[in-house]
């Protein structure tokens, strides 16, 4: 006690660090003692202190987190692009008729697994997926159908001087032929709402 008074002196309000292994011979030979004799003993680490390095090497000697294989391995990544891709080619297709589908493939899948496949993708439950058309899908269907219009000025030069028309046209987007739907000479008049003359 006397030899700890002594060192206690000399170091002061200076904090010691410890090792694990001087935490772990001070905590062992605390524990041994009793808490009022410790409490009269122990100078350089207050009683609380050595109790909690006990109780932590009693913790990491029951610890078996080192010997825990990881939880359920992940669905590998062809899997999870499979069943993307039939509920993507599937719009009407549930969680259970991808389950059978991938189990007429030689995948066996819970239902469950393919639900979570399909929230992590952003994919939504058949029954809202089937009544939405993507901007693809529309895309694709009414390819032929569409067609764009823009219009363009030229300046031409006419017996009365420089003029500028406007140049309508139209163009399929499915061949991309133009076709032009009308020329007209601008003047500032329609500018400006009146008619022209």
């Amino acid at each position: 006690m006397e030899e700890n008074g002594v060192l206690r002196e000399q170091i002061g309000n200076r904090r010691i660090r410890f090792n694990n292994e001087q935490r772990r011979r001070l905590a062992a030979k605390a524990k041994k003692i009793a808490r009022k004799i410790l409490g009269e003993v122990a100078t350089i680490v207050t009683p609380e202190t050595l109790l909690a390095w006990h109780r932590r090497l009693i913790a990491k000697k029951y610890d078996g987190s080192a010997n825990r294989a990881p939880g359920r391995p992940r669905t590998a990544a062809e899997i999870v692009a499979l069943v993307t891709r039939m509920a993507d080619e599937n719009r009407n297709w549930g969680y259970r008729r991808i389950q059978g589908a991938l189990s007429n493939l030689g995948h066996l899948l819970a239902f469950k697994t393919t639900a979570n496949i399909l929230k992590d993708q952003g994919i939504e439950p058949a029954p809202g997926r089937s009544r939405k058309t993507t901007w693809k899908e529309f895309i694709t269907r009414h390819w032929e159908q569409i067609v764009a219009s823009d219009f363009f000025t030229i300046e031409v030069w006419t017996p009365t001087g420089l003029k500028r028309f406007i140049v309508l046209f139209f163009m399929e987007l499915s061949t991309r032929r133009v076709e032009i739907g009308g020329i007209a000479p601008e003047c500032q008049r329609i500018m400006d709402g009146a008619d022209c003359a």
